[in-house]
């Protein structure tokens, strides 16, 4: 069963309605298998039909995130990304000079977040953060 659904079964279980528009907007994020703004969904959307508004996308990501289905990511500059929890744990580099974005899956986040959680009495999140510097090439060029 694709993920999508095992979301929706979830937010089911959980007592919310399943509408046509949740559907679709889950389905959009769950199979796109990257970080996705809003308005990045709202654009998906408008493909397939006209009757959903942005409000309703927001509504639907903050629900997803509500739940633990879904992590938003703060990469800079306003631009707020979205990911289920399939994407996994990770890091994003965000170049303050240039705002380039790296994805990083190399990092062990987990232990990171354990050692967290362990010193602090803090449960952690998912592991999907950025950390702000300087990338390479503007390092070059200044």
């Amino acid at each position: 069963m694709p993920h999508c659904h095992t979301y929706l079964e979830k937010l089911r279980e959980s007592g919310y309605r399943i509408t046509p528009q949740r559907e679709i907007i889950i389905q959009i994020i769950a199979h796109s298998g990257k970080h996705m703004t809003a308005e990045e969904i709202f654009k998906k959307l408008r493909e397939k039909t006209v009757s959903i508004n942005i409000a309703t996308v927001y509504r639907t990501l903050e629900l997803l995130v509500e739940n633990g289905l879904a992590s938003r990511s703060d990469l800079g500059g306003g631009n707020i990304a979205y990911a289920t929890g399939e994407h996994g744990a990770h890091i994003h580099l965000v170049c303050r000079h240039c705002g380039s974005v790296t994805e990083v899956n190399d990092v062990d986040i987990d232990s990171l977040l354990v050692r967290i959680s362990e010193k602090h009495d803090f449960d952690c999140g998912p592991g999907h953060f950025a950390i702000n510097g300087i990338c390479e090439k503007c390092r070059e060029d200044l």
